[in-house]
């Protein structure tokens, strides 16, 4: 098992904070007011986005496909009421541009990334969020993008059932 750290310390103003990863990186957060860094619930979105583009562009760079651009964008709806105000729903989009992309390599790429491999994705899609994943693919061999959505998974999924559990929805190109 793995043990993950973090310390949190308080910078004095405000709701300031500095915090420290047990990897020894460090970045500040705060609220609206004093603005001098994320918010925590940010931080949840920006984890989700960066634990399923590091996956992905891992397989597609095993797959050899040449990517020249990747960025993911994670929209997240947080209600408002009653408090605590968690996210209902992540939409992850992933895009991909190169000069030939293979479509079903990134609609697997993201498919693993979301059913197998990022935790923060099945964390949040365990619990009370629905996590869907869509890509977009620029290729020079095209001349529109191919979009689609790859799985829809949450709230309540199990990730230890089975590879692609009943309560997941799939959708091809």
């Amino acid at each position: 098992m793995n043990i993950r750290t973090a310390v949190v310390r308080y910078d004095g103003e405000g709701l300031r904070f500095s915090a420290a990863s047990g990897s020894g990186h460090e970045l500040v957060l705060d609220d609206a007011a004093g603005d001098a860094g994320a918010r925590p619930i940010e931080l949840v979105a920006i984890a989700l986005g960066a634990c399923t583009a590091m996956d992905a562009i891992s397989i597609l760079q095993k797959k050899r496909q040449e990517v020249t651009r990747y960025e993911v964008s994670v929209t997240a709806e947080q209600r408002t009421e009653p408090h605590p105000a968690i996210f209902v729903r992540a939409d992850v989009l992933h895009e991909v541009e190169g000069p030939a992309v293979d479509e079903e390599a990134v609609r697997r790429a993201v498919e693993l990334s979301a059913i197998r491999y990022c935790p923060v994705g099945a964390m949040l899609s365990a619990g009370t969020v629905e996590v869907r994943h869509r890509y977009r693919i620029v290729s020079g061999d095209r001349p529109e993008p191919i979009e689609g959505e790859v799985v829809v998974l949450g709230p309540g999924w199990d990730p230890d059932g089975a590879a692609v559990p009943a309560t997941v929805q799939q959708a091809g190109g």
